[in-house]
């Protein structure tokens, strides 16, 4: 399969992040972001008139504009042998567990 760019895929689509492309400046500030070779990231929705972006990678959601997000080539995730990275390899606790977390008291 080719890499496509990131910006370009729809709405719950996953792929791994191949190379980032772009001024140097911004190639920094991508990877810095954890947008790393062999990252899986997922497109969660689009703003309404396209722009920006929300993605899920990582265990956390990041918001870029495409044109930011066209820097990154991607392959689609199932053409790919990368596996999640950090936190999106473990599962998370459900919203009611983590509430009762933080409210109960220390014995």
């Amino acid at each position: 399969m080719t890499l496509r760019e990131l910006g370009e895929l729809p709405v719950g689509t996953e792929a791994a992040v191949e190379r980032v492309e772009g001024p140097r400046a911004l190639r920094r500030r991508l990877l810095e972001m954890g947008l790393l070779p062999g990252t899986v990231v997922r497109i969660v929705r689009r703003a309404p008139m396209g722009d920006p972006l929300e993605l899920r990678l990582r265990g956390f959601s990041l918001s870029l504009r495409r044109r930011d997000a066209n820097a990154i080539r991607v392959r689609a995730a199932a053409a790919t042998s990368a596996e999640p990275v950090g936190a999106e390899a473990t599962a998370e606790p459900a919203p009611k567990a983590r509430a009762a977390e933080r409210t109960s008291l220390p014995a």
